[in-house]
C-alpha cells in the first residue's frame, strides 16, 4: 500500500469547497455521473479508432446505488478506468493553482456556485456531502485495479486490490450532515434534473414490466366466458434517461409529432401545446443545439421566464439562461445545448464572455428568420399565432435593434374590424384617407375596442381604418415606429374629436359667434372638476355628440410609458390623469344650454357630462347612482 499527500497549494482544501458551494452541494452527483460519462465515451471514441484493441464497449452503463444501512452512495461506470499513474496524475494533484487569491477573491461570496468547473474540482464536490470517499478503479488497459481513499485530509491511501470489471466505482461514505442523500426519492429527483438526457444510460435500481414474449392463455369458463392468464412481469434495469433527444436528431429526421412528444416530455405538467417550434443547429464558429417552443402567452406581459433548460452535452446546467438568451426570448420554451458553456457559469463569465454574446446573436437571428419564413409561407397562420406571439415580437423590437430590422418587415396590427396589415401595408393603405394637411400620416388606434367604441365609430364614418393596440408596451413600440418612420404619427382614437385627429384643409365654422362662446365656457367650466378637466369649444359635425371627453395624447402616452419603465418622464404614472372636455358648438344641445335659465343648465350640463363620462368609462359609485336617478326623472 501507498500512501502520500495529495498535491494542493493549501492544506484546507476540502473545508474550502463545502464552505464555498455549499449553498449548491446537490450538484456533486451531476459532476461524479459527468466524469463516469465523459469515462465511458472516451473508451467508445478509443474503440471507434483502434485504440483500443481487443476491448468492446459492450452495453456500457452508468450505476448510482443507495446502501442506507452503511451510509454510502455507490457511482459505477464501466468506462476506461485508470492505472495507479492515472491516479496519482488526475486525481492526486488538484488542479488548483492560484489557491490564496481564491480565497481572498471569494471570502466574501458564499453563494457562489461557480467555482468546480473553473478550477477542476469536479471529482473533489463528492466532499461537500461526503466524510470519505473511496474510489476503485480498473483500467481497459492490461493493468492491476487500485482503491484510492481519502478522509477529506490533505493524506490519501492508495493500494492494489481485486476487480474483475473494467470502469470506476466512487463510493461516497455519506456525512451526517447530508443524509438526505440517502434518500432514494432525493436521488432520483437530482438524476432527473441533472442527467435525465445523459448520453449513457443510467442505472438506478430495477422495475417490474410486463414480459414483452409472455403469450397469456386463454381458457373457456362452464358459463362460456372466456379468462386470461395474468401477464407476467420481469424485472429489468430502471433506466432513468433518454439518451436520444430530439434535439441531438437531424430536422430532417423528425415529424411535427416528436416535437410534441418532446416538449410533453420536456413540460409533462403543461397540457396546452405549443404554437410551433425552432430547432436549432450549428457547429460554426461555436456547437449550439436545441429546439425552442413559442408557448401561448397572454397580452398582459405576465413572462414567465426560466422555462428554457441550459445543457452542456446533455447535462443540465440551469433554467436561468440570463445572458445566454436575449431577454425577450426567456418567454419561450424548450433547450439548448452547448459544449461551449462551462458546466459551472456566473453571470458576470456569461456576460463578458465572445462565445455566449455570439450564441445570444445567433439565436436572436434564427428566431427572425424563422418567423420570417412563417409569414411568407402561410401568412394565415402567421395572423392565426400573432395575438399569442405579439408580446415577445414587440418586446424584441423593443429591446434589440438588430430584431427590429428583421420583424420590422412582419410585425402585424390589427384593425378594429378584424384585419391584419404591416407597417409598410399602412403606409400604403391609409395614406390617402389618413394624411392631415401638413402631409403627415396619421394612424389612428384603440386600446380598448369596446370602452372606445364611439370614437372608432366616428372615424370609421370618416372612412378612416382604426389600429387595435392593445399591448402594455405599446406606447413605447409607437414611440420607436415614429422615430424609424418619417412623416408618421400615432394618435389614440380618443385623444380628441375626429376632425382634431386629422385635420383636413376645411374648417368647420361654428354657430355660435365668439361672444356666446365666451358666455359658455365658465358656464360648463364651472360645473365640472377644474383639477381634471379642461373645457374646449370646438366647431364640429351637428351631428357630433354634444360633449366629449379625450385624453391627451401626449401626456397619457408619457404616463403609459413611465409606468411600464424607461421612456417616459420619471414619476408621471403618479400623476393624476388628465382629460378634455370638448364641446361642439354646433349641437343643438350646446345652444339649447347657453340660452336656459340657470337651474335648467346644470340639469343639462351635469346629464351631459355624464354621459360622456359614461363612454370613456369613468362614471362609477354614486356618480353612476346620481346619473341614473336623474335619467329616469328625465322621462317620467
Amino acid at each position: 500500500m501507498a500512501k502520500g499527500n495529495i498535491n494542493v497549494s493549501v492544506e484546507n482544501i476540502f473545508p474550502l469547497i463545502k464552505k464555498f458551494l455549499y449553498s449548491d452541494h446537490e450538484i456533486f452527483l451531476r459532476e461524479l455521473i459527468s466524469n463516469g460519462t465523459d469515462a465511458t465515451l472516451k473508451l467508445q471514441h478509443l474503440i471507434t479508432i483502434g485504440e483500443a484493441e481487443g476491448v468492446e464497449l459492450g452495453d456500457a452503463k452508468l450505476e448510482v446505488k443507495i446502501d442506507k444501512e452503511g451510509k454510502k452512495l455507490h457511482i459505477i461506470d464501466q468506462g476506461l478506468g485508470m492505472t495507479e499513474e492515472e491516479v496519482e496524475k488526475y486525481i492526486n494533484q488538484i488542479a488548483f493553482s492560484g489557491a490564496e487569491e481564491f480565497i481572498e477573491k471569494y471570502k466574501d461570496k458564499v453563494e457562489d456556485s461557480g467555482i468546480i468547473g473553473h478550477f477542476g474540482l469536479g471529482f473533489y464536490s463528492a466532499f461537500m456531502v461526503a466524510s470519505k470517499v473511496e474510489l476503485i478503479t480498473k483500467s481497459y488497459k492490461d493493468a492491476p485495479a487500485v482503491k484510492w481513499s481519502c478522509d477529506g485530509s490533505p493524506n490519501y491511501d492508495l493500494e492494489v486490490v481485486e476487480k474483475s470489471e473494467r470502469g470506476t466505482e466512487i463510493i461516497l461514505h455519506i456525512a451526517e450532515d447530508s443524509t438526505e442523500f440517502l434518500e432514494e426519492s432525493k436521488i432520483s429527483g437530482l438524476l432527473t434534473k441533472y442527467n435525465r438526457f445523459n448520453q449513457v444510460p443510467i442505472k438506478f435500481g430495477t422495475k417490474k414490466i410486463n414480459d414483452p414474449n409472455f403469450e397469456p392463455k386463454v381458457t373457456k369458463k362452464e358459463d362460456g366466458t372466456e379468462e386470461k392468464e395474468p401477464h407476467k412481469q420481469i424485472e429489468v434495469d430502471n433506466i432513468i434517461n433518454n439518451t436520444n433527444p430530439a434535439w441531438t436528431k437531424k430536422p430532417s429526421d423528425l415529424e411535427a409529432d416528436d416535437y410534441k412528444n418532446f416538449y410533453r416530455e420536456l413540460y409533462p405538467m403543461q397540457f396546452e401545446e405549443p404554437l410551433f417550434n425552432i430547432h436549432l443547429n450549428v457547429d460554426y464558429p461555436f456547437n449550439l443545439t436545441g429546439i425552442l417552443y413559442f408557448p401561448k402567452l397572454s397580452k398582459n406581459m405576465d413572462m414567465q421566464k426560466d422555462k428554457i433548460q441550459l445543457y452542456q452535452n446533455q447535462v443540465f446546467v440551469t433554467d436561468n439562461v440570463e445572458g445566454i438568451v436575449p431577454d425577450f426570448l426567456q418567454m419561450l420554451k424548450g433547450v439548448i445545448d452547448s459544449p461551449d458553456i462551462p458546466l459551472n457559469v456566473s453571470r458576470s463569465y456569461l456576460q463578458a464572455d465572445g462565445a455566449v454574446k455570439k450564441i445570444s446573436g445567433y439565436i436572436t437571428k434564427k428566431i427572425a428568420d424563422k418567423l420570417s419564413s412563417i409569414y411568407k409561407k402561410d401568412r394565415k397562420a402567421f395572423e392565426g399565432y400573432w395575438d399569442d406571439i405579439k408580446v415577445i415580437i414587440e418586446y424584441g423590437m423593443l429591446s434589440d435593434e438588430k430584431f427590429f430590422e428583421k420583424a420590422n418587415k412582419f410585425a402585424l396590427y390589427p384593425t378594429t374590424d378584424g384585419e391584419y396589415v404591416t407597417i409598410d401595408e399602412i403606409k400604403e393603405q391609409f395614406k390617402d384617407a389618413q394624411t392631415d394637411k401638413d402631409g403627415k400620416l396619421v394612424i389612428l388606434y384603440s386600446a380598448n375596442k369596446q370602452a372606445q367604441h364611439s370614437f372608432i365609430q366616428s372615424a370609421n364614418d370618416k372612412g378612416y381604418k382604426v389600429l387595435l393596440l392593445d399591448s402594455p408596451i405599446v406606447s413605447h413600440l409607437i414611440q420607436k415606429l415614429e422615430s424609424t418612420n418619417e412623416n408618421i404619427t400615432f394618435v389614440r382614437v380618443d385623444a380628441d374629436h375626429i376632425d382634431n385627429l386629422i385635420k383636413k384643409e376645411d374648417n368647420v365654422i361654428s354657430k355660435l359667434s365668439d361672444e356666446e362662446k365666451d358666455k359658455l365656457k365658465p358656464i360648463i367650466e364651472a360645473a365640472v372638476p377644474k383639477e381634471n378637466y379642461t373645457v374646449q369649444l370646438e366647431a364640429m359635425d351637428s351631428n357630433a355628440s354634444p360633449f366629449i371627453i379625450t385624453v391627451p395624447e401626449f401626456m397619457r402616452r408619457m404616463k403609459e410609458m413611465s409606468a411600464t419603465g424607461g421612456g417616459g418622464m420619471f414619476g408621471m404614472e403618479n400623476m393624476p390623469e388628465m382629460y378634455n372636455l370638448v364641446v361642439n358648438t354646433n349641437n343643438e344641445l350646446v345652444s339649447e344650454i347657453l340660452n336656459a335659465d340657470e337651474e335648467k343648465q346644470k340639469g343639462l350640463i351635469s346629464q351631459a357630462f355624464d354621459l360622456a363620462k359614461l363612454s370613456q368609462n369613468l362614471l362609477h359609485g354614486e356618480e353612476l347612482t346620481k346619473f341614473i336617478k336623474r335619467s329616469y326623472e328625465l322621462i317620467k
